[in-house]
């Protein structure tokens, strides 16, 4: 039931999401819109409720439940980014707005915006283990709860392993090809 639940949340948030950004690029209903957005976290709050009340009633804590955690986690961290993401795209292929500016890819640039990343998954983990402490506490019990102490290290491992690559981008920056550069500069010239 978790897993269905789970899935249901996502194919809600990209269906509200979608209607959301149609109603505010094509129908230019801005507030209804907005409210729309707005509904996109009650999701995440019914897959909590929902998962905390099986776990009441019983339910041996399993894979799902931890799951549960890490999609929450996950959408606490990066639900806000993705959104701004998909609506600067939306405003400039619906509603005319300029082309959104992509991520830096060399330098320190890239190390900057690798770093915020980092820091989104931190976040994501971060709640992902609250939620899966609160479960291991709900429950109770040491041999039950094995498997959201393992999503625990699940999202440990996650978070360190971006942080690897998030500082690999600091370490050894990628450089700009140099075709790249005497292109613009003949460009700025001719200009």
């Amino acid at each position: 039931m978790i897993v269905a639940l789970i899935i249901a949340c996502e194919v809600g948030f990209w269906v509200l999401l979608a209607l959301a950004l149609a109603v505010r690029y094509l129908l230019k209903w801005r507030r209804t819109s907005v409210v729309l957005l707005l509904c996109e976290p009650v999701l995440e709050l019914v897959l909590f409720v929902v998962t905390a009340i099986d776990l009441k009633n019983g339910a041996e804590p399993s894979w799902e439940h931890g799951v549960a955690a890490l999609y929450i986690g996950f959408t606490v961290g990066y639900g806000h980014y993705t959104i701004r993401w998909l609506d600067g795209h939306a405003a400039h292929r619906l509603g005319g707005g300029p082309k959104p500016v992509p991520p830096p890819k060399y330098g320190l640039a890239r190390a900057r915006h690798e770093g915020r990343l980092w820091l989104r998954t931190v976040v994501a983990a971060g709640v992902a283990l609250a939620l899966l402490q609160a479960a291991v506490w709900y429950v109770g019990g040491d041999g039950k709860v094995d498997s959201l102490r393992s999503f625990q290290w699940a999202a440990l491992r996650a978070a360190g392993i971006h942080g690897l690559v998030a500082l690999a981008y600091l370490v050894w920056p990628k450089r700009e090809p140099e075709s790249g550069k005497g292109s613009e500069r003949g460009r700025a010239g001719v200009r």
